[in-house]
């Protein structure tokens, strides 16, 4: 349908693909963050984007007029949803991204995070349900508008892109149901914590979870303060201009407040209600935190973040925000003494639209690759100061933290093969240098092991790959290696399927191992211990017989595997075709067939009638005509065949024919 379109649009794709989206939830991080209980209804879909989405799909695909949407996945399953366009006659197309420990805007370069997405050139409602067949849907006319419900893993956060492709602002609805995963948050919404900025003039509350920002009355109606030697007098939510939810407000008071303890407390405000996650459920009236105010004293070197392994930065955290502006970008404001010399290049904090920063990252001329105690001070540094917090108050020079680093880790292993006929027996080493404290070993990608020396048992020999992480808390290595077990012995051999008077029979060894030595036994009475076997010779029977024929071969190690095969020698290799027979289901001359015709190929066999109509005809010897013609019986008298094979060891032709008379 896109097609017809084509000429229509162009002109408005030229102009769409052009324009910067600035209406949030136009761009992935400003994205809207939805809810799985709640219906959520776009009217008007400014037109903008253009930015190319990496996708399954050969063809290039945009964000056309884009809305983004961020979900948390709470319960593991699937994922089902609806786009319902306003006007149905209008095409939306959608992709699922896991951006789970990744920046938003990494869905337009990387295509690792595809989850599924249904990009049908059809109109009309479009998602994922349990009527899809595929996570990848693209292009069309006739492409089905639902694809497949997709697998969320609890823990991990999705953006959902609805592009619409059409060029009008009219909108949808996009409701979330069908799947057995949960995007609903059932924390339970709650103040969590307060602390006063400054001189108490202002006070931070934060929330346990993300609340919606337009549920926040901006008067401070939401708020009273106990004792109530103060009033609150406005609100704003920390983050709301550039996003739809915040994790915590600020609190303007009329006055400050002295030093000592306040309970803070929520109740519903001018708007009718407290304020509201993104589910749609409320922070419960009176619930309740406390803040203390204490005289403004300097912030101190509070703690360090995670030291993680060869570290080239230490983040210092600290209780109130620091002024950015007071932290020299050359790190000089700092030192670190300890087990060895460590040069600093540089610091930098996070630094908010106010210029406050809550951490400050020290970076390193190289990662510390080695086990130390180490101390970090602040001093005066190239800009004339050490560090002020957001109040104004100088952090004093001197002030300092400890911190510990670990040996990086080497997870490269040894081993040993004990090789045996039934099972071969691997023993790993691995030296456990430099703290290592945790092993995980996996074989084969089946089974595991957490010991430093597992002792690993295989019955079946091969190719075997071995993967080790080792671990001392803090620093991790992993190292793989592919073990092959060379002492497969299966003993097997080639022989022919028939053996005919007077011909020799021919056998091949087809044995799989290192094998040292071979024991034939022909059956006939004659044995051989050769690899390759002279020719054997079979008396001729009275009647066809299956002759078992052992091969049994030894390796370097002394196991032994054996293989018997039935060798079928028969009493008559002339091929012919009886001149009556007589089907009457007494077990003799009831079929009619090429008798003995084990050494023909291209067989052709065909009985006619005396009217020339062909009754039977089968490429098979061992296919015989049984005297029937459709379903009744076929009439006495006589019958012509034809027959043509080629005789499979001279590779003559031959074109036989005569008559059978069926008698009954």
């Amino acid at each position: 349908m896109r097609g017809f379109f084509l000429f229509l649009c162009l002109a408005a794709g030229l102009y769409a693909s052009s324009q910067t989206c600035t209406t949030l939830g136009q761009n992935p991080s400003t994205a809207f963050p939805v809810c799985g209980t709640t219906v959520f209804t776009q009217n008007q879909v400014p037109i903008c984007g253009g930015n190319t989405v990496p996708s399954p799909c050969t063809r290039t695909l945009t964000d056309k007029n884009p809305f983004w949407y961020r979900f948390t996945c709470y319960t593991s399953g699937t994922l089902g949803f609806e786009i319902t366009p306003l006007i149905l006659a209008e095409d939306y197309d959608w992709q699922i991204f896991d951006i789970t420990g990744r920046n938003a805007n990494e869905v337009f370069t990387n295509s690792n995070l595809f989850v599924a997405s249904n990009w049908s050139a059809e109109f009309g409602i479009t998602g994922a349900s349990s009527a899809g067949t595929s996570l990848v849907l693209c292009d069309g006319p006739g492409v089905p508008l639902f694809s497949s419900m997709p697998n969320i893993i609890a823990g991990h956060t999705y953006l959902l892109l609805i592009s619409h492709f059409t060029d009008t602002q009219s909108g949808y609805n996009l409701s979330f149901g069908g799947g057995t995963g949960s995007i609903t948050d059932p924390l339970v919404p709650k103040l969590l914590s307060a602390d006063a900025i400054c001189d108490g003039t202002k006070v931070r509350v934060v929330f346990n979870k993300k609340m919606k920002c337009n549920s926040l009355s901006t008067n401070g109606s939401e708020f009273t303060i106990s004792p109530a030697v103060s009033n609150v007098i406005s609100t704003v939510g920390y983050g709301c201009s550039s996003s739809f939810d915040m994790d915590s407000v600020i609190l303007t008071l009329n006055n400050p407040l002295p030093p000592g303890t306040y309970t803070i407390s929520i109740k519903n405000g001018t708007d009718g209600n407290t304020i509201f996650d993104n589910c749609g459920l409320a922070i419960a009236e009176n619930d309740q935190v406390q803040v203390e105010i204490i005289p403004l004293v300097p912030t101190p070197m509070d703690s360090i973040g995670q030291i993680l392994c060869a570290p080239d930065k230490l983040t210092l955290v600290f209780r109130k925000k620091i002024r950015c502006s007071s932290v020299a970008a050359n790190g000089s404001d700092f030192i670190i003494t300890g087990t060895n010399p460590i040069s600093i290049t540089s610091a930098s904090g996070n630094c908010d639209a106010d210029g406050l920063t809550s951490s400050i990252d020290v970076n390193f001329s190289q990662p510390i690759q080695t086990s130390g105690n180490y101390s970090i001070v602040l001093q005066q540094g190239s800009d004339g100061n050490t560090i002020i917090d957001e109040c104004g108050q100088i952090t004093p020079a001197g002030s300092r933290l400890n911190f510990s680093t670990k040996d990086t880790v080497n997870a490269d292993f040894t081993y040993n093969i004990r090789y045996g006929c039934i099972t071969d027996t691997v023993n790993y080493f691995h030296n456990g240098a430099n703290g290592v404290n945790t092993w995980t070993w996996l074989f084969d990608s089946v089974r595991i092991s957490n010991v430093q020396t597992p002792q690993i048992y295989y019955a079946i020999f091969g190719p075997k790959r071995t993967d080790l992480i080792v671990s001392n808390g803090v620093c991790a290595d992993t190292a793989s290696a592919n073990i092959l077990l060379d002492n497969i012995l299966s003993a097997d051999f080639i022989f022919p399927d028939v053996v005919c008077p007077r011909e020799s029979a021919n056998f091949r060894d087809t044995s799989i191992g290192n094998i040292q030595s071979w024991l034939w036994d022909f059956g006939n009475g004659n044995t051989s211990n050769v690899q390759i076997p002279p020719a054997q010779f079979y008396a001729e029977p009275s009647s066809n017989i299956q002759i078992p024929v052992k091969l049994t071969v030894t390796n370097n190690f002394g196991c032994s595997s054996s293989k018997t095969n039935l060798l079928l020698v028969v009493n008559n290799c002339f091929i012919a075709v009886p001149s009556a027979f007589t089907p009457n289901g007494d077990g003799l001359n009831d079929f009619l067939y090429p008798l003995n015709a084990y050494k023909s190929r291209e067989l052709t066999f065909s009985v006619f009638n005396r009217f020339g109509q062909r009754i039977f005809t089968t490429s098979s010897w061992l296919n015989k005509w049984n005297g029937r013609f459709g379903n009744r019986d076929a009439d006495p008298g006589t019958y012509v065949w034809f027959l043509k094979y080629t005789d499979r060891d001279t590779n003559k032709k031959y074109f036989l024919k005569g008559t059978t008379i069926l008698i009954r």
